[in-house]
Order: structure tokens, then C-alpha cells, then sequence
């Protein structure tokens, strides 16, 4: 199986993410992208958001709909601390034979030499990078730190969807619409169980 991971807090998940795993699948021929809700990012710290379970549900309405799409609990059932290559070698020990495709923005490229082992992380996956409107990466001092990254590293363009978490975030905190932002379950959930208002 040729599968794409896009992991992250979804915090909550947002049409941008559905666009992202979209394309991926179209782009590379892909049979599966799994989404996968992180427990406890070391670089997040401190950011308010809804717990696992209310991250995992919302993650799992927003994908039902597409059955190429799957929720994975690869990370929020093992105990941390969470880094990704940990998750990837989960992935490669349930798939063997097959290199996954890991989906990730151009932002989180910018700043892959501050994540934990980012030379481990190239030599298990493939990096699909789509693009972000934020400051580009420095190919120059990438490649120069992982030289690997220039086989396993795969650009995609994909429209630019300037929707993010953190703006949904603040919209509810002050009372304003995110309808057409998420998919209409999720909307519906976070407004049945008043996520992000407090």
C-alpha cells in the first residue's frame, strides 16, 4: 500500500487539512493518507487546545465522508514524549516493504533542523512539502545539514488556503462564524460541546 501520513494537533481540523491530504493523494497516486492527532507535541507547549479524545473525534467526522482518508491513534496511545520519528517507525513496523510520505507545510520544512533526529526522520520517509504563504525555507543550509533530504524531498502545489487553527481558535473565542472553515460536523461538534469559548 502506497499511504501518506499528515500528522499534527488538528486543533481543531480545518478544510485546509482536507486539501493538503487531497492533493497528496492525487499528486503521488496514493491508496491511503492516515491522519494522525498528536498527543502531546514538544514544540506546542503551553498552547491551549481541546483534549485528545474531543481532537480525535473531530479528526474522525472530518474525514468519514472520503474513503481514502483514515484516523490513526499511532500517537495519542503510546505514552511521550511524542516525536515523529517514533510515529514513522510505528508506521514502517505495521507496513513493512513500504516507504510512507509524510505531508508537511513549507513552514514546518524552514524549521526541520529543530525537530528531534530530523536525519532519522529523512532516512525512514519521503517529504512532501506543500506550499505555505510563510518565510521559505533555506534550501542552501538544508541541504547542507542532511544531505540525504535531497532524495527524499518532494515539493507539491497545492492551493493556498489561508485558514489555520489558530485563527479558528480566536474566531470562537470572540464569538464570530467558522462555518465553511471545517467541515460541517465539525462545526457542529465544537458548538455542541462549546470547544474554545473558555
Amino acid at each position: 500500500m502506497k499511504y501518506g501520513i499528515l500528522g499534527g494537533t488538528f486543533n481543531p481540523p480545518h478544510i485546509g487539512h482536507l486539501v493538503i491530504a487531497e492533493t497528496a493523494a492525487d499528486e503521488l497516486g496514493l491508496e491511503t493518507v492516515f491522519f494522525v492527532p498528536a498527543a502531546d507535541p514538544p514544540h506546542k507547549v503551553g498552547v491551549p487546545r481541546a483534549s485528545v479524545e474531543d481532537r480525535v473525534n473531530m479528526v474522525q467526522l472530518a474525514i468519514h465522508h472520503n474513503p481514502a482518508f483514515r484516523l490513526s491513534r499511532a500517537d495519542v496511545d503510546r505514552p511521550g514524549p511524542h516525536y515523529t520519528n517514533d510515529m514513522i517507525r510505528l508506521f514502517r513496523e505495521q507496513f513493512p516493504g513500504q516507504e510512507p510520505y509524510f505531508l508537511m507545510g513549507s513552514d514546518s520544512l524552514r524549521d526541520l533542523l529543530s525537530w528531534y533526529e530530523p536525519q532519522g526522520l529523512i532516512e525512514q520517509c519521503y517529504l512532501v512539502v506543500m506550499s505555505r504563504p510563510v518565510v521559505p525555507p533555506d534550501m542552501d543550509i538544508l541541504y547542507a545539514e542532511l544531505p540525504l533530504l535531497r532524495e527524499k524531498l518532494i515539493f507539491i502545489h497545492s492551493p493556498e488556503i489561508s485558514i489555520s487553527s489558530t485563527n479558528i481558535t480566536a474566531r470562537l473565542k470572540s464569538g464570530r462564524s467558522i462555518r465553511y472553515r471545517v467541515p460541517d460536523a465539525v462545526w457542529e461538534y465544537i458548538y455542541a460541546h462549546d470547544l474554545y469559548t473558555r
